[in-house]
C-alpha cells in the first residue's frame, strides 16, 4: 500500500459519514426503547396480563437470548459477503424490527379476546420474534462502532455523532407516543397504541435507509478475519477468558438495570407518585432526562474521557447518577419532578457515552491476542447480559408489586405499601445496582499505561495489516 493511501486512511471520515453512520442509532434506540418504556404498562394495565405471567414471559425471553445473542454474534463474525460482515443482517432485518414493533401492540383483546393465556402467549411469541430480528440489527450495528473507528480521538468524535442520533431516538420513543396516548394505563388506549405503532415503524424504517445508503463500509484490512473466528462455543470461552471483559460484565448488566427500570415505570411512578395525568407532560419526565444527557455528554464527558479515560469517568458519572436518583424517593409533583428528570442526565450521560468505548478497548486487546477483531462474539456475549438485566428488572418488579399486593392492576387500590413499592423501584433497587457497578469498574484493569500499550501496538499491528493489502 502507497504511503499516500495511509496517510488518506489515517485522516478518518467525514463528518458527512460520521453523521450518516450515527443515523443508524435512531431505528435502533427507537425500536428498543419504545419497547422498553411501554410493553410493560402495555401488558399490565392495558392488556392487564398478571404480573407473574408477565415476569414467566420474560423469564423464557431471557432464556431465548442466551442461545440467540450469541450465536447471532458468532454468525456475524463468521460471515463473508461483499457487503462485509455486518451490513447484510442490517438489511435483512430493519423492516422485520419496525413491524414487530407495531404488533406489540395487536394482542387478540383487540379482537375481543380477553382471556389472559392466549394473549399472554401472544405477548411471548412477539417479544421473541422481536428480540430476534433487534438483536440482528443492533448488534451488527453496534459491532462496526470500533471496527470503523480505531483510536481514542476517532471513536471519542464518532460516539458524539452518534449519541446525539441516540437522543433523536429517544425522543421518538419517549415524546412521540404522547401526541397519539391519551393515557398509558387506560384499557380505553387500546386502539392509540396501535395507530402509534404504525407511525413508530416508519420512524424506525427511515433513518435505517439513510444508514444503509450513506454509512462507511466495513474495512478492507478486516475483511479475511472471518477465516480466524472461533466457532460457536469457542466465541464464548474467549469473551469470558477476557479478565477485563470479566470485571466490565456487572457494570454493565448494573447499568443497563437502570436503563431498563426507569422508563418501564416512569408512566406508573408518574401518574401514582406524582399525580400527572398528562402522557406529554409524563413523557417529558423521560424526555428532559435526555436532553440533559445531550448537554453533558457533549461538555462534560468527551472532554473527560480525553483527559482522564474512561474508567476513572464511569466511576465519576455513577457516583451522580446515585445522587441524582435519591430524590426520586421523596418528591410529590410534577414540576420537582421534571427538575430532578432533567438531572439525572448528568450521570447517565456518562456511563451512555462511555459504555461503548470501554468494550470497544476490550475487542482491542482481545485483537493483539488473537490477530483477529471479534466484535460480534463480544456484542452477542454483551447483549445477552444487556437482557439479562432486563429479566432481573421485571423480576424486581413482580417481587415488589407482589408484596405490596398490586399482582393485578387495579388503579383504585393505590395504597401507601404501592407508592413505596414505586419509590422504592426508582431510587433504592437503582442505587444497589449502579454501587455494585462502581466497585467492579473500580477494579477493571483496561486502563492507564495498560490501555496506551494496548493502543500503540494495535496501532503496529493495523499498519502491518494495510501493508498486506
Amino acid at each position: 500500500m502507497s504511503e499516500k493511501i495511509k496517510n488518506n486512511d489515517r485522516k478518518g471520515y467525514s463528518n458527512k459519514k460520521l453523521a450518516a453512520y450515527g443515523t443508524g442509532q435512531i431505528s435502533d434506540i427507537t425500536a428498543y426503547q419504545t419497547f422498553s418504556f411501554l410493553v410493560f404498562t402495555f401488558y399490565f394495565a392495558v392488556v392487564g396480563i398478571n404480573i407473574i405471567l408477565i415476569t414467566i414471559g420474560f423469564i423464557i425471553w431471557s432464556i431465548w437470548n442466551s442461545f440467540n445473542d450469541p450465536f447471532v454474534g458468532y454468525l456475524s463474525d463468521r460471515t463473508h459477503t461483499k457487503w462485509g460482515r455486518r451490513i447484510p443482517y442490517i438489511m435483512f432485518s430493519l423492516i422485520p424490527m419496525a413491524l414487530l414493533v407495531f404488533l406489540l401492540f395487536l394482542p387478540p383483546i383487540t379482537f375481543g379476546i380477553t382471556a389472559q393465556i392466549p394473549n399472554f402467549i401472544y405477548f411471548l411469541i412477539v417479544i421473541i420474534l422481536f428480540e430476534l430480528f433487534f438483536t440482528l440489527y443492533d448488534l451488527n450495528y453496534t459491532a462496526l462502532f470500533p471496527e470503523l473507528y480505531v483510536d481514542l480521538e476517532e471513536r471519542t468524535k464518532a460516539n458524539l455523532f452518534r449519541q446525539s442520533f441516540l437522543i433523536i431516538g429517544l425522543f421518538m420513543a419517549f415524546i412521540l407516543p404522547g401526541l397519539f396516548i391519551s393515557d398509558y394505563s387506560n384499557p380505553n388506549s387500546l386502539a392509540q397504541y396501535q395507530t402509534f405503532g404504525i407511525v413508530v415503524a416508519f420512524v424506525i424504517i427511515v433513518p435505517g435507509l439513510v444508514f444503509l445508503k450513506f454509512s462507511p463500509k466495513e474495512k478492507k484490512e478486516f475483511q479475511d478475519d472471518y477465516k480466524d473466528a472461533p466457532g460457536f462455543l469457542g466465541s464464548i470461552k474467549m469473551c469470558l477468558k477476557s479478565k477485563s471483559f470479566r470485571w466490565y460484565i456487572p457494570a454493565e448488566i448494573a447499568n443497563w438495570y437502570v436503563y431498563g427500570m426507569l422508563p418501564a415505570m416512569v408512566p406508573l411512578y408518574g401518574k401514582f407518585v406524582l399525580g400527572i395525568t398528562d402522557t406529554l407532560i409524563l413523557s417529558m419526565l423521560l424526555a428532559l432526562s435526555f436532553i440533559s444527557v445531550a448537554i453533558f455528554m457533549n461538555i462534560l464527558w468527551k472532554p473527560l474521557v480525553q483527559k482522564i479515560g474512561p474508567r476513572k469517568s464511569w466511576l465519576i458519572s455513577m457516583s451522580i447518577f446515585i445522587a441524582t436518583l435519591a430524590p426520586l424517593m421523596f418528591i410529590q409533583d410534577a414540576i420537582t419532578g421534571l427538575v430532578v428528570f432533567f438531572l439525572l442526565g448528568i450521570g447517565m450521560s456518562g456511563s451512555i457515552y462511555i459504555i461503548d468505548i470501554i468494550i470497544s478497548d476490550i475487542c482491542d486487546e482481545d485483537e493483539l491476542i488473537t490477530g483477529v477483531r471479534s466484535e460480534g462474539a463480544y456484542y452477542g456475549v454483551n447483549m445477552f447480559l444487556m437482557h439479562l438485566s432486563t429479566v432481573l428488572v421485571f423480576a424486581t418488579i413482580s417481587l415488589v408489586f407482589t408484596s405490596v399486593g398490586w399482582t393485578v392492576f387495579e388503579p383504585e387500590n393505590v395504597t401507601q405499601d404501592v407508592i413505596f413499592g414505586l419509590r422504592a423501584l426508582m431510587f433504592i433497587f437503582p442505587a444497589i445496582a449502579l454501587l455494585i457497578g462502581l466497585i467492579v469498574i473500580y477494579k477493571y484493569p483496561l486502563d492507564g499505561e495498560r490501555l496506551e500499550k494496548v493502543r500503540e501496538e494495535l496501532q503496529k499491528l493495523h499498519d502491518e495489516k494495510k501493508s498486506r493489502i
